[in-house]
């Protein structure tokens, strides 16, 4: 065998070696008390909005009603699960990302999101994850997105991920199968104009940064 196919044979190789044995970080790493998870995915959003809106924590088995709301809002907060494909920010386990979704994005986006959560509990791997999502979105197990939705991002004590950590309050707004270009290919991450992620798939998402004097800070100890 050729030298430089040989190599090509073992780096491949020893990357899937790598991959097949990768494991996420034991559930400790991601659980938090109740009261704090609470206070947590409150402070994703204004007072007068997450007061009255339904509050779901992380358990061994996923996402469970903690609060029962009245104003259709949903809180919870994100674990590293939700960044999938993407695989070194799907197995960073401090990732803690408060969102309170409006009463669409509640009904549409909040249920893909805790599935990602479910299926990362159960120890599967990210690009499993995504494949499994958009499957059961083309086979109508989970929600058409057929109207825009939002959902608030303001705490101050989020952690969205290695080089990002808290970042800059910011509202996500949901819109299917938007695209990056469509706003001009403006830079991935900045803070100065808005972009988009998930381009042109059913969950795009348009992200605009707010004033960071709004960034909300939370009341309970992490």
């Amino acid at each position: 065998m050729p030298v430089r196919l040989c190599c090509f044979v073992l780096f491949f190789t020893m990357n899937h070696v790598i991959a097949a044995e990768r494991a996420y970080a034991p559930f400790g790493d991601y659980e938090m008390t109740r009261e704090s998870e609470i206070a947590l995915a409150r402070s994703a959003a204004p007072e007068h909005i997450s007061r009255d809106a339904t509050i779901k924590v992380l358990t061994r088995t996923g996402f469970d009603t903690a609060v029962k709301g009245t104003n259709g809002f949903l809180c919870l907060v994100m674990r590293s699960w939700s960044a999938a494909p993407d695989v070194e920010t799907t197995y960073y386990a401090k990732i803690r990302s408060p969102i309170c979704f409006d009463a669409i994005a509640a009904r549409t986006v909040a249920p893909a999101e805790e599935l990602k959560t479910k299926l990362g509990l159960e120890g599967m791997d990210p690009a499993s994850i995504d494949r499994e999502v958009t499957k059961r979105y083309a086979n109508g197990e989970l929600p058409k997105m057929e109207k825009t939705a939002f959902g608030y991002m303001w705490s101050a004590d989020q952690d969205t991920g290695p080089g990002f950590g808290a970042w800059h309050p910011h509202m996500m707004v949901y819109a299917p199968y938007y695209e990056n270009a469509t706003l001009g290919g403006n830079t991935m991450g900045g803070h100065v104009a808005p972009f988009v992620a998930g381009s042109a798939t059913p969950y795009s998402t348009v992200l605009i940064v707010v004033d960071d004097k709004l960034a909300i800070r939370s009341h309970a100890p992490r």
